[in-house]
């Protein structure tokens, strides 16, 4: 690694540092990001591909990419296609380097009859529910299954038999030979293949009816792609042994490292792909790309910049203690890089009309405004200025103290790029709601304030005949527990659903430059926060602006 690109350390760095120094692996770093296509990605995989793939970038080596397809009944070849969008658009690439566990099937089956030939292996006849009675409790050793001591012909038999569908789904399984007795369960004769009838593999169609487990499927896949450090969450530490275990009693060529750190824990969201699934399933959210969901498509769909996801990842930092992560550190890093980056417009979410009665009826000022405050590269955009113009309803009361700096009755406010207006009569209807503000305007006000002139507040505004109607969505937090999966005091994690996640508007105005926004761009909506024009919504005509992230945290005022 050279200075340019050293990274803040922690104990992986290390580990690879040691290797490297002592000659272990011949000074190669070669890592993975394993997926299982059952589902979309979350927040939680994209620190596990910052991590694998930063690493192998930093020491100029090398990050599979590969699926670990064991179990085609959950996967399909729509998560497949998801999950590699979703590492490309973090900006990663596995160039030639894509591969499956299912291109390993042969190769697994012939390492599987090795450990029945070496007495590693047999095929048992329990039952699923007699293989959990059998094998005991965390406090309790299990029992050695009554067809443990089968002869090694009668397993091999017994094996090839499965592969060829004599026998039905349950009816058998091989398993790995260690020790019942063992402190750590996942060595108390873990299965290695199950049958699965009649079921079609997105990679090998038909062409099996056993499938390999997990953790016997995972590392032997390590193992032949020469992977190094194979690195992984916590929950996987007391699967190392096994890891283990299946590589030295195969005794394969390379034998990699596994290395495990601490998941993410985000606070107020979900990284648990099965509840996210229940989510979707139950029709809870809109789909897998829900603006509000913690997927990587959910988080695109909102707007948030890849860049920004990558840098909350290397800010969390990757230690081996669980901790939970604040939302407010994720939003802190959309807002730095959205407020560099993003170009500033105007909306009006809900409009209220005010009448300039002092200015021409027939006239229409263009007036410039920046695209961005502090970068004049981003340039300018022509904002309409007319008689009639919408502000947003918040933006006025009839009476208001000195705290609000905002459009009172008979008193003054800028409107943002253009003049100084004062409000001289509200106008109501039958029920008593406002539907006009009739105003003057103070011609002398364009630009800066004439000396001596003291206007405590500036809005924004939007032209009422050139502004185009949008609809604006108004996301926020999904959940309003910080624990929501792990709350003891109810059954269902979906209790602290917030109800209030989504608030969709129907009739707001954007000002007239937007009418073209393309689809996936981030704008900064002055005085509201980031929107982001909708990628699947916006078509059409139609204009629909996703609310990214507010302008500052207001949480943190609510709890």
């Amino acid at each position: 690694m050279s200075e340019e690109t050293i990274k803040p350390s922690h104990f992986i760095r290390h580990i690879i540092d040691a290797d490297n120094a002592s000659g272990k692996h011949g000074g190669r770093v070669h890592t993975r990001f394993p997926p299982e296509p059952n589902g979309y990605l979350h927040i939680g995989h994209a620190k596990s591909i910052c991590l694998n793939f930063g690493l192998a970038n930093d020491y100029d080596g090398l990050c599979n990419l590969r699926f670990d397809d064991t179990n085609p009944q959950k996967e399909n070849e729509e998560f497949v296609s998801a999950i590699k969008e979703d590492v490309k658009w973090l900006g990663f690439d596995w160039a030639d380097r894509l591969y499956f566990s299912s291109d390993y099937f042969e190769q697994l089956y012939t390492y599987a009859v090795q450990l029945i030939e070496q007495g590693d292996a047999y095929v048992c006849d329990l039952s699923a529910e007699q293989t959990r009675e059998y094998r005991g409790t965390l406090t309790e050793p299990g029992k050695n299954s009554p067809y443990r001591d089968r002869s090694i012909a009668e397993n091999v038999d017994l094996f090839q038999r499965m592969r060829a569908g004599e026998f039905e789904d349950g009816a058998r399984l091989l398993r790995a030979k260690i020790d019942m007795a063992s402190p750590n369960v996942n060595m108390r004769d873990p299965a290695l293949y199950r049958i699965r009838q009649g079921v079609v593999h997105h990679q090998t169609g038909s062409e099996w009816c056993i499938y390999p487990m997990y953790d016997y499927t995972h590392c032997v896949s390590d193992a032949i792609e020469g992977i190094t450090h194979s690195v992984c969450t916590l929950e996987f530490a007391d699967h190392r042994p096994l890891y283990d275990w299946f590589l030295e009693k195969l005794n394969t060529p390379h034998h990699p490292q596994q290395i495990e750190f601490s998941r993410l824990n985000l606070q107020y969201a979900i990284t648990s792909k099965r509840k996210l699934t229940k989510l979707v399933e139950e029709n809870l959210v809109e789909g897998w790309d829900d603006p509000r969901m913690s997927t990587i498509s959910g988080m695109r769909r909102r707007g948030y910049p890849a860049a920004a996801l990558r840098e909350f990842c290397e800010r969390i930092g990757v230690t081996k203690a669980d901790n939970s992560v604040e939302m407010e550190i994720l939003d802190s890093c959309i807002r730095e890089n959205l407020n560099e980056n993003s170009p500033r417009a105007m909306v009006v979410l809900d409009p209220v009309k005010v009448v300039i009665t002092n200015y021409p009826e027939d006239q229409t000022e263009e007036l410039n405004a920046p695209n961005h405050p502090q970068k004049e590269e981003m340039g300018m955009r022509i904002v309409p200025f007319t008689r009639e113009l919408y502000i947003d309803r918040a933006d006025f009361k009839e009476e208001a103290n000195n705290k609000f700096k905002r459009l009172v009755t008979d008193k003054e406010v800028r409107l943002r790029n253009a003049y100084v207006i004062r409000c001289d009569e509200v106008i109501k209807d039958a029920s008593g709601e406002i539907t006009e503000l009739r105003c003057s305007y103070d011609p002398a006000t364009l630009g800066a304030n004439p000396e001596g002139r003291k206007v405590k507040g500036v809005i924004h505004w939007i032209s009422a005949e050139h502004g185009v109607q949008a609809e604006v969505r108004l996301y926020d937090r999904l959940f309003n527990h910080p624990h929501p999966d792990s709350d003891k005091s109810v059954d269902d994690f979906t209790t602290h659903l917030n109800p209030d996640s989504l608030i969709t508007l129907t009739n707001s105005m954007v000002e007239r430059s937007l009418a073209t926004a393309q689809a996936g761009t981030v704008y900064q909506f002055e005085r509201e926060g980031y929107f982001c024009a909708d990628t699947k919504l916006c078509r059409d005509g139609k204009l629909v602006f996703n609310r990214t992230v507010t302008l500052r945290d207001t949480w943190a005022k609510i709890n």
